[in-house]
């Protein structure tokens, strides 16, 4: 993704309030886990607005987002369960931008969307 402009309001959102106690990489993810856990009103329908390598959607596809991926699952990306046709199926939260849903998902979605664009990742091994 492109690195975006800096934005000081989510900056200070993402430190102080998704990752203000988290003292190494592994708190962080849990952070965001957490935060995008609460914030994620779901159900909701989200659109692929790019294709990765580790999922089927093309760009443009629709998906019903169920809820967040276990946090096991999310130790490096945030992933969510999403009911595509008759199939369930875990997906990079990256991949995918909200459609009609309410102010609190979209925020927190571009949230994350942001904190990938700037270049920000977990550095686990």
């Amino acid at each position: 993704m492109t690195i975006v402009e800096k934005n000081e309001m989510r900056e200070y959102r993402i430190v102080w309030g998704i990752t203000v106690d988290a003292y190494d990489e592994k708190e962080k993810a849990m952070g965001w886990y957490y935060y995008l856990e609460h914030k994620l009103h779901v159900p909701f329908h989200a659109r692929c607005i790019c294709e990765k390598q580790m999922s089927p959607l093309v760009t443009g596809e629709v998906v019903k987002v169920l809820s967040m991926a276990s946090e096991r699952d999310c130790l490096h990306e945030m992933w969510v369960e999403v009911q595509w046709g008759v199939r369930k199926l875990k997906l990079p939260l990256s991949q995918l931008k909200p459609i009609n849903a309410d102010e609190i998902t979209n925020e927190a979605v571009e949230d994350w969307h942001y904190w990938i664009a700037r270049g920000y990742q977990f550095s686990m091994v």
